[in-house]
């Protein structure tokens, strides 16, 4: 009888001086005992770098691009799941708010969207393989780790012609359930809609529109993943007009039907959404503050 791969997920704060610029720092160890890999799809999401020592991945985007045994794997802001299949491995990520990409990418995110690359390789992410190929030189010490992915984010220059202000509010008023629209969104804001276009162009990856039907979207799956027994119905945000509404945006964000997917099995999804919960007070980066500020669970 083969024995099930088991997953463990731990989420870190960063500091406050780097809050403002990651969901979180996360640690993810998963062991296959007959050799078999895990195989799951994440959700759409901001960027993420993520650094494998172990098993390395085959990942790839729905529809989109392909990797295969790739250490250090770098995605920009998504709107598909990003397939995956993974034997025993230990990985860290780390996902990069829309501030953070602007503040560390320097390379504008619409461009990079429904990225899946090897970061060695990939020139957008090149100032990130030093900490690629330093991180695992501590021999498994979680502490020591995590204090390598700090100094070296502090170590890194801005990128020139950041305009933080803008990318906060953008962002606060596009995760607040309220704001259903673009023209609620340049209400907020107090701004041009040509001027929100282009701030999300560089640092949020996707039109105002899209990210706001995103955002309704990911509200409700990950209502979903935290309490199945709602079924779908139960899940729906209330901006949706029906079922059917919701049905559509599923199979344009997942490439699939929200059966297909509540079917499927999700051994390391769901150990990241309910840990996340629990240690970080949200339970998908898609929803995080903008500040980085840490909510209680609901």
């Amino acid at each position: 009888m083969s024995s099930k791969p088991t997953v463990t997920a731990r989420f870190h704060a960063p500091p406050e001086d780097l809050r403002r610029y990651f969901t979180s720092f996360y640690i993810t160890e998963i062991t296959s005992p007959d050799g078999q890999p895990v195989v799951d799809a994440l959700q759409p999401e901001w960027g993420n770098l993520r650094f494998f020592n172990g098993a390395a991945p085959h990942s790839w985007i729905e529809g989109g691009d392909q990797i295969d045994g790739k250490r250090f794997v770098a995605t920009g802001p998504s709107s598909r799941c990003a397939n995956f299949s993974l034997g025993s491995s230990r990985f860290w990520g780390m996902g990069l708010l829309p501030l953070g990409w602007a503040r560390f990418v320097c390379q504008p995110a619409a461009a990079h969207a429904n990225l899946i690359a090897d970061g060695h390789t990939h020139p957008t992410f090149s100032q990130f393989v030093p900490l690629a190929d330093a991180l695992f030189a501590s021999d498994g010490d979680e502490q020591k780790e995590l204090e390598t992915i700090v100094s070296f984010f502090r170590s890194l220059p801005p990128c020139p012609k950041l305009n933080e202000t803008q990318v906060l509010a953008i962002h606060s008023a596009m995760i607040d359930p309220q704001v259903s629209s673009v023209g609620e969104l340049v209400e907020r804001i107090g701004t041009s809609q040509r001027t929100i276009e282009r701030v999300c162009d560089r640092a949020f990856g996707f039109s105002p529109k899209l990210l706001l039907r995103r955002q309704r979207f990911m509200r409700s799956l990950a209502q979903f993943m935290l309490d199945p027994s709602l079924k779908w119905i139960g899940a729906m945000d209330s901006q949706y007009h029906d079922q059917a509404q919701f049905v559509r945006d599923f199979r344009e964000f997942m490439g699939m039907t929200p059966s297909d997917y509540a079917s499927r099995p999700h051994p390391v999804l769901e150990q990241f959404i309910h840990a996340r919960a629990r240690n970080h007070g949200v339970a998908v980066q898609t929803m995080d503050s903008p500040d980085g500020a840490k909510r209680p669970p609901a």
